[in-house]
């Protein structure tokens, strides 16, 4: 049997280690554009000088050798060509697979902005080159201006801080991390970053960037009107899956990227999809567990996506944690929301009929725990005696005469 797996990131890592787990003998062969693994969340870290390539990367120290793989680094996939079970690499080499794993993730989506992608100091944020070039422009640039206020959006803002060199944020959502927090909690992180020299420009977007005669951005204008000098764009609101090369190939695509089911299995029988490239949650997470299953199934050993709950973000910047679970901005008149606001914590539980569909905690987490069991495992809470900040263990857990807890429907 022979696998082959396209990407080297989370997903790709991680099914390489599922196949050489549940498949001894197999041949597995890694095909990556990175010659290095590498976590993409923690690339701030990088920019910053926090950590080295080394503690950066996720994998063993001798992880081709300690799964027994071939690891083709530095090569793209091109085409695909299912009915031959083949795959088409850059130089027009073909490589031949039993069962094929695609985790080729995604790449930065230049906006449909006047000039932007004609000009030359623009940059997204998605990998080891992208640092290289933002480590220059952090020696060289007053004034960058950083699109999307999204997690990667503050990553780089906190990047460059630890640097010492402020940004100026320019994001169309009403507050940061509109996906992951409602506009109360996000006021703590926008406050915190305003502390610290970064300016921020919510409900608006970049309009047009103005260019010399080197094609340079010089300023943006933003969609109200109003102009900021620029001397570099970083592009953090946008991505693309990579799944360019499947064109022409059959295999079925939405505009959002791979399609596959919950075992990870796309149109064809003998290829699987994992991580970021489905177009639909980009939460490293997630895209491991993708891995998982899909190398799984890949191997015979059939499991499905179906005990995870995918809309999981923890964070920390500046110093305040928070963690974000499922729909926090639920419009629904069904829905109830319960908050807990101090000066220490903000902590905010939507739920419908009896369901946790989504939370907040903010600078305390300690109910983390508890609120991922009660979603898990689909705790009626309305059944619940106590206020929902007051449920533990003891409330859904029954405890055996050894004094270990069970759960019994």
């Amino acid at each position: 049997m022979r696998y082959v797996v396209l990407g080297s990131s989370a997903a790709g890592v991680n099914g390489v280690r599922e196949l050489r787990k549940l498949d001894k003998e197999a041949e597995i062969i890694l095909v990556s554009k990175d010659r290095n693994i590498y976590s993409r969340c923690i690339l701030h870290h990088y920019l910053a000088g926090e950590r080295d390539m080394e503690r950066i990367c996720f994998a063993e120290k001798d992880f081709e050798r300690l799964y027994n793989i071939t690891w083709m680094k530095g090569r793209a996939c091109v085409g695909l060509k299912p009915a031959e079970k083949k795959v088409v690499l850059d130089g027009e080499e073909e490589l031949s697979y039993d069962k094929l794993l695609i985790a080729t993730g995604s790449h930065t989506f230049i906006p449909p902005v006047k000039n932007l992608k004609e000009a030359e100091n623009v940059v997204g944020f998605r990998n080891i080159e992208d640092m290289e070039v933002l480590k220059e422009v952090a020696r060289t640039s007053k004034h960058i201006i950083v699109m999307g206020a999204g997690l990667v959006g503050l990553d780089c803002a906190s990047g460059f801080l630890e640097l010492g060199v402020p940004v100026t944020l320019v994001e169309m959502a009403g507050w940061l991390l509109s996906k992951q927090l409602d506009e109360r909690a996000a006021k703590t992180y926008q406050e915190a970053f305003a502390e610290r020299g970064i300016a921020q420009y919510y409900g608006v977007g970049v309009a047009e960037a103005v260019l010399d005669e080197q094609n340079r951005i010089t300023e943006v204008i933003l969609t109200d009107g109003k102009k900021l000098p620029c001397d570099y764009v970083v592009v953090t609101a946008g991505v693309r899956s990579n799944v360019e090369f499947l064109e022409g190939s059959g295999i079925e695509t939405s505009r959002f990227g791979l399609i596959y089911d919950e075992t990870g299995k796309t149109s064809d029988e003998n290829i699987y999809g994992a991580g970021d490239l489905s177009g639909t949650s980009p939460i490293w997470p997630v895209a491991v567990k993708e891995g998982i299953i899909a190398a799984s199934n890949m191997a015979g050993v059939p499991r499905k996506m179906t005990d995870f709950f995918a809309s999981k973000s923890t964070m920390n910047f500046l110093g305040i944690p928070s963690m974000s679970l499922g729909d926090v901005n639920r419009a629904d008149e069904e829905a109830k929301m319960e908050i807990q606001d101090t000066k220490e914590s903000y902590k905010k539980i939507v739920h419908k009929n009896g369901k946790i569909i989504g939370a907040i905690l903010q600078g305390d987490l300690a109910y983390g725990g508890i609120l991922q069991q009660l979603i898990a495992r689909k705790i009626d809470i309305t059944k619940v005696k106590k206020p929902v900040f007051d449920i533990d263990y003891s409330d859904f857990f029954h405890m055996k005469d050894n004094f270990e807890f069970y759960y019994d429907e």
